[in-house]
Order: C-alpha cells, then sequence, then structure tokens
C-alpha cells in the first residue's frame, strides 16, 4: 500500500489515508469515543477484536494536514463459521463528528476494501447499517447461517465476496482467529 493517499477534502482541509501508528491508539480511541459514545467497546464485534492486532496493513486513519487522526478503520482476521472460512470483520469505522457527510467515511471504506483485496483477502464482514455499505458490495445474501458471539441484530450482519464463492457454506458462530496482543505491547501502546 502506498504510504499515504489523498483523499476528498476541501481547500482550507485537505485528507489523506495512511496506515495507523501505535502511536495513533490514543487518538484513535478518543475519536472512537466521540463519533460511537464510550459503548463502542460493549459491542458484541469488539468480542471478536479484544486482545487481538489487527489484520496486518489493514488498520487505517485519515488525517488532517496536520496530522490530527478524523477517521479510522480496522479489519481483523476471523474465521467465518464452524467450517473456518477465513475472512476478515470490518470496524469499527468512525469520523470525526464534525467532520460528517465529507467523504471521509467512504475513503477509508474504499481503501480499506482495495488493500483486503490486494492483499488476498477473500471475504470481509461487518455489523452496520445496509444502505450505507451497499454502495461498497455488502450485503446480508452470504450471512444468514452466520451469528455473532453476542446480541447483534440479525439484518445487520453483512458481507462482501472479494473473490466470488468465499462464503459459500459458511455457517455457525465468527471466531477470532488474528494475532494475540502481547502484554508489553498494550502497556507500551497505552
Amino acid at each position: 500500500m502506498e504510504a499515504q493517499k489523498n483523499i476528498v477534502g476541501s481547500a482550507v482541509r485537505p485528507l489523506s489515508v495512511s496506515p495507523e501508528t501505535i502511536a495513533d491508539i490514543p487518538a484513535r480511541d478518543a475519536l472512537l469515543d466521540r463519533a460511537m459514545g464510550p459503548r463502542w467497546r460493549k459491542k458484541s464485534s469488539e468480542k471478536l477484536r479484544k486482545g487481538r492486532i489487527p489484520s496486518e496493513g489493514l488498520a487505517l486513519v485519515a488525517r488532517e494536514a496536520s496530522g490530527a487522526v478524523v477517521g479510522t478503520v480496522r479489519l481483523w482476521d476471523i474465521a467465518a463459521g464452524i467450517n473456518g472460512r477465513r475472512a476478515l470483520l470490518l470496524g469499527p469505522l468512525a469520523v470525526e463528528p464534525t467532520l460528517k457527510s465529507a467523504g471521509i467515511g467512504s475513503a477509508l471504506m474504499s481503501q480499506a476494501v482495495a488493500e483486503a483485496a490486494r492483499l488476498g483477502h477473500r471475504a470481509i464482514i461487518l455489523v452496520g447499517d445496509a444502505p450505507y455499505y451497499a454502495r461498497f458490495g455488502f450485503s446480508a445474501g452470504k450471512t444468514g447461517m452466520l451469528a455473532m458471539p453476542g446480541p447483534y441484530e440479525k439484518h445487520r450482519l453483512l458481507a462482501l465476496e472479494l473473490e466470488p464463492g468465499a462464503l459459500d457454506g459458511a455457517h455457525g458462530i465468527i471466531r477470532p482467529t488474528g494475532r494475540k496482543i502481547k502484554r508489553a505491547r498494550i502497556a507500551h501502546a497505552v
């Protein structure tokens, strides 16, 4: 992936998407609190992310020219059901509340999907609003036999196959498979 990609922004506010760094984590978490409220840590998707590291090369942030983090998206390695179909879990996607509708979320999504495909991943799953994510190709068409490990709204479980047929026959509970965080790394990041 290119180190940095310029995205749509006003002349006053040029923005770019780049890989997340360890130094970005506090700003990212604060952004998630502002955009989603502190309850984002209690969502079912967090059960799949807790204690794990995002998939290699798939943690992105949107930055203002000053370097301030104004958007974030991460993808996580998972097994889609009991037959272990390898896939990614996308989320959370968040944008600074004062910059909503500026195209930042769309830019993050487009780059995340493109990078996942470039890295050879076969499918992406998320829990989100179908009308928003449909524009990126996500639907509930392949998730009817899949379940999250906790409470969630079934109609919000969406998927995008990057390779046709990648989720054929996928059924059961989605499980985390990504690399685990080492305790020393957690202490260093916080």
